[in-house]
């Protein structure tokens, strides 16, 4: 999310949970000044979500404690002890391309765990590719799991039958452009997602 205008659209819409991405490495970055107006205009009915990747834990919680967000996202090389010295409020985001990496996922601690795709030489996240979902459908049983990677409108209930996740996270998805909201496609995703039951 990178405008107010976005954020109040998605929470008219019925999403549960906004991002505000603070990688310096993608045009998806909101400005600082632009991400306190998010959480003053939408902070009190949805949970807002910050995004870092490789960020020091100290510095995440100072973000967190500032903004007042409701979860921080960890979507770098965090180890799992830098997650754990940001519980509660805070989860791992794991690139999966394997059986290998949901066994990986699994060392991260904490009760929410995201699944992305891991795509060489990509960012880590956002990319708009998706990954095996079936390699997701055991960690569903054990963790509240949110399911992110290639997922739009289109393909989202196929995602929640075969997954069962707790939540469903969508960027290129619903947009039309990097950082810019598609109302039609935020509001078909939240029909699909409610659909899907």
């Amino acid at each position: 999310m990178t405008t107010v205008a976005d954020a109040r659209m998605c929470a008219a819409a019925g999403v549960d949970a906004l991002g505000l991405n603070f990688w310096p490495g993608t045009s998806r970055r909101v400005a600082w000044a632009e991400a306190r107006a998010i959480v003053d205009a939408v902070g009190d009915v949805l949970e807002v979500v910050g995004v870092f990747v490789d960020e020091a834990p100290a510095a995440v919680a100072r973000v967190r404690e500032e903004l007042g967000l409701s979860w921080v996202q960890l979507h770098g090389d965090e180890s799992p002890d830098e997650v754990r010295a940001l519980l509660p409020g805070a989860y791992k985001a794991v690139g999966i391309a394997s059986a290998e990496d949901v066994e990986t996922a699994l060392l991260y601690p904490g009760p929410r765990l995201l699944l992305d795709a891991r795509v060489p030489s990509a960012m880590p996240g956002g990319t708009g590719h998706r990954f095996d979902w079936d390699l997701a459908r055991p960690l569903a049983d054990r963790r509240a799991l949110m399911l992110a990677g290639g997922i739009r409108p289109g393909n989202v209930a196929e995602a929640i039958a075969r997954v069962r996740p707790a939540w469903v996270d969508v960027a290129s998805g619903v947009e039309r452009a990097p950082g810019v909201k598609d109302p039609a496609a935020v509001e078909a995703l939240v029909a699909a997602v409610r659909a899907a039951g």
